[in-house]
């Protein structure tokens, strides 16, 4: 069981690793889209606020997070015992590693090859 907050965002950071596509786009713009999007969406279903679904865009931002929040719910009995500030604080928490894993941390140098 996951103790400290480092933890539980751990925990979080191996799913999307393992389970998430949307993390491999080829272009840094996107990837910050895709983070910013999905994981802002999954936030907001887990601390039980409204989304939007008004464009395509966000429908399919929507259903990746939809899936995610699923799984994190499912995979982490803890999040139930948490409070929505504490799982704010979390999911800040995850899109900065994330951010950093995917982007800004990333090796890739085709990330920013304004060619590609």
């Amino acid at each position: 069981m996951a103790e400290s907050m480092q933890d539980k965002i751990a925990v979080l950071e191996d799913y999307i690793m393992k389970k998430c596509l949307w993390q491999f786009h080829s272009r840094t713009w996107d990837r910050k889209r895709q983070n910013e999007n999905i994981l802002g969406m999954t936030r907001s279903l887990l601390l039980e606020e409204p989304v939007s679904r008004k464009t395509p865009e966000e429908r399919c931002y929507w259903v990746d997070a939809v899936t995610m929040a699923e799984a994190f719910r499912k995979r982490c009995p803890w999040l139930a015992g948490m409070s929505k500030e504490d799982i704010a604080v979390l999911m800040d928490g995850l899109f900065a590693r994330i951010d950093h894993l995917t982007v800004s941390g990333s090796l890739n140098q085709e990330l920013n090859d304004q060619h590609y």
